[in-house]
């Protein structure tokens, strides 16, 4: 399996496969939409049924991987380094916040909130 540019795209090719190389931005991109979809769902079963976490707390859960999976699309694209700057500190950021907001919170709350 080797990693090879295509028109500024990272591109998987996998040795004896004769298929077209499978771009990477594509892949991270179902991760992504997957992980909304996640999001979502867990948002309309806590509406539905007042069960699971808040889908605020699910989504500062989620954010840091978020911004993550962009910082890795933008150097599947060939994205100027400052994106990816951006993105990392994006991610940790949320993450810290995250981190906060539940060491502050109170015994057995898994909300955070």
């Amino acid at each position: 399996m080797t990693m090879q540019k295509n028109k500024g795209r990272a591109a998987l090719r996998i040795p004896g496969d004769s298929m077209q190389p499978f771009d990477v931005s594509q892949l991270i991109d179902v991760v992504i939409v997957a992980t909304l979809l996640e999001w979502a769902g867990l948002a309309l079963l806590w509406h539905r049924r007042r069960r699971g976490l808040r889908p605020a707390a699910v989504a500062r859960m989620l954010l840091p991987g978020l911004c993550l999976m962009l910082a890795m699309r933008s150097i599947a694209l060939g994205a100027p380094w400052y994106w990816l700057a951006l993105l990392l500190s994006a991610a940790g950021a949320a993450h810290a916040a995250d981190l906060k907001r539940r060491w502050h919170s109170r015994p057995g709350d898994m909300n955070g909130d």
